[in-house]
């Protein structure tokens, strides 16, 4: 997913706390069991100060770059066809571009970088949460060495496209925290609020990915560019994640949704383009 050359970036969108303390982000239990944990709050914006975080131990997830010259050094498109921080600061310009000119009222969120734990209007967080939104401040938070893990640990392919997904569900959650459907505590299981809530935010994401190029700060997407973020909707199915850590799948433990529902859905909105059609509420799952 190649950005705009002469794209203006807005590096005020996005905080950058790298280098500012924390030292290596953790995900434990020999490497799988913390990605369990990693993965329940990946793409859900949960409450970062539930995580027992003496748990998350033994496998680094990535540290991020030490890094705080966003501001000076991610001006331009060509700048983010360079450097990943940069990369994902155009992302975050568009998915925004889009979504104000989509919902009357929207109100930005800010995206923050930082490396090993952050503090945040939800309590503390270490990287090993994934990305995540956090409602009260309605801002979204990710260590970029994440995006390693997911392909290192998660087994995604990866890609530029991949990361804009990550991001892009993230901001699904902010639409949802502005039109009232973000709920702190929404169960489990299969058919639950959770699933529906995280398989919308993946809907979103496709919505955006549709009308991406129309921002101005995109060149047109690829079929191998699309192909990554369906690689990537798949690997943080909850099956997926349950038969690789556990070796059997329980759909009563679900959050998220299976494979075959995030990519669906991702889907779903990447042929509409539109956001009406991302009612996983009231669809049949």
């Amino acid at each position: 997913m190649t950005c705009r050359r002469g794209a203006r970036l807005n590096p005020g969108q996005v905080r950058d706390l790298r280098g500012r303390g924390g030292g290596a982000a953790v995900a434990g239990g020999g490497g799988l069991i913390g990605v369990v944990a990693l993965v329940a709050y990946l793409l859900l914006g949960g409450d970062p100060a539930s995580v027992n975080l003496d748990a998350l131990r033994d496998t680094t997830v990535g540290t991020g770059q030490e890094d705080g010259q966003i501001a000076t050094e991610c001006q331009t498109g060509a700048d983010a066809n360079e450097r990943e921080d940069c990369r994902i600061v155009g992302y975050v310009n568009s998915i925004q571009a889009y979504w104000t000119e989509e919902y009357p009222g929207y109100q930005p969120a800010t995206t923050t970088f930082f490396a090993g734990s952050v503090n945040t209007g939800c309590g503390s967080a270490s990287s090993a949460v994934g990305p995540f939104y956090c409602p009260p401040d309605q801002g979204v938070y990710v260590d970029l060495g994440f995006f390693d893990a997911m392909q290192s640990q998660l087994g995604a392919e990866g890609g530029p496209l991949a990361q804009a997904y990550v991001i892009a569900h993230e901001y699904g959650h902010h639409i949802q925290n502005l039109t009232g459907v973000l709920r702190a505590s929404s169960g489990a299981g299969a058919e639950s609020y959770a699933v529906r809530t995280e398989l919308q935010a993946d809907c979103y994401a496709g919505v955006w990915t549709a009308n991406a190029v129309s921002t101005g700060f995109l060149e047109p997407i690829t079929r191998e560019q699309i192909a990554q973020a369906l690689d990537a909707a798949q690997a943080v199915g909850d099956d997926r994640i349950q038969e690789r850590t556990q070796g059997q799948v329980n759909p009563e433990t679900w959050t998220h949704g299976s494979s075959e529902q995030r990519e669906q859905w991702f889907t779903t909105g990447l042929e509409s383009g539109n956001p009406d059609s991302c009612d996983t509420f009231s669809a049949e799952l």
